[in-house]
């Protein structure tokens, strides 16, 4: 047993950045600091092998499979099936990430929307939950997995979540799960700060988003999955929880959400 709280950094690009040139240092980091579970997100079908091979060679490591709004163009045409396929793999436990950005318009609208359905198709197939990526397409996200959940239900998050309460409320109501980063910590987010207060406990998660969006006090480091803990101690003041029932109640619903997973004893 140890005294330092079980935390989940439900959304990390451990293939990304310095982390996998440091993998053991970036590990022992975020043991030190609680992390006993990371998921590794894939967020271009090209690059599916080498998270893959991440999540395998640590029995701590999870992996999902899919696409990001942002490579709709260059892997267009994506097919459930092909999803379906490579979410067989006993560490591939989720679907994305995925879902509409139109804050950079990477990638053409009417391709971003397509290849989303096609993994809302493959989760609501797998039982796999979807993970979701929204940014400036608040309607157009929502609208999409409203009528994609009445045709049939399917699990789902949205990581990384800085919309509005409006889309807070409306995938709160289709059941999503909802995931939050270092950016909660910022001066600037006021309005997340807000928001955050109306997500239920039970349908919390917290994420990293490493190498990205280094919470404070570590703003301009890269981030990695130890700083996770930075998120969790700002949640628990700013929702007046303590430390320890944040991070118990956000492993819990990780687990919950993601049940392909291996669930710790953490008695």
């Amino acid at each position: 047993m140890t005294d330092i709280p079980y935390i989940v950094d439900s959304h990390c690009h451990l293939n990304y950045g310095t982390m996998m040139d440091d993998m053991d240092g970036v590990l022992a980091r975020a043991k030190a600091a609680g992390v006993g579970t990371m998921l590794a997100i894939n967020a271009r079908l090209s690059e599916y092998e080498t998270v893959l091979e991440i999540a395998k060679a640590h029995d701590n490591i999870y992996a999902t499979v899919g696409s990001h709004p942002h490579d709709a163009e260059d892997e267009w045409g994506i097919t459930p099936d092909q999803l379906i396929e490579k979410a067989q793999h006993a560490k591939v436990v989720g679907i994305g990430e995925t879902g509409l950005d139109y804050y950079y318009e990477h990638a053409p609208r009417d391709k971003q929307k397509a290849n989303f359905i096609a993994h809302i198709e493959a989760s609501r197939e797998t039982k796999l939950p979807l993970i979701v990526h929204a940014r400036d397409a608040d309607d157009d996200c929502a609208e999409i997995m409203e009528a994609e959940m009445a045709k049939g239900a399917y699990p789902a998050v949205i990581h990384c979540f800085t919309a509005s309460e409006e889309f807070a409320r409306r995938s709160l109501n289709i059941g999503c799960y909802i995931s939050i980063s270092g950016i909660v910590t910022f001066k600037s987010a006021k309005e997340l700060q807000e928001a955050v207060k109306i997500i239920p406990l039970d349908r919390l998660l917290i994420e990293t988003d490493a190498p990205f969006l280094a919470p404070v006090p570590m703003r301009g480091k890269p981030n990695e999955p130890s700083y996770v803990k930075h998120t969790a101690e700002f949640l628990s003041n700013h929702l007046g929880v303590s430390f320890q029932e944040l991070s118990s109640v956000t492993t819990k619903n990780f687990f919950d959400l993601f049940s392909k997973t291996e669930r710790p004893d953490l008695a």
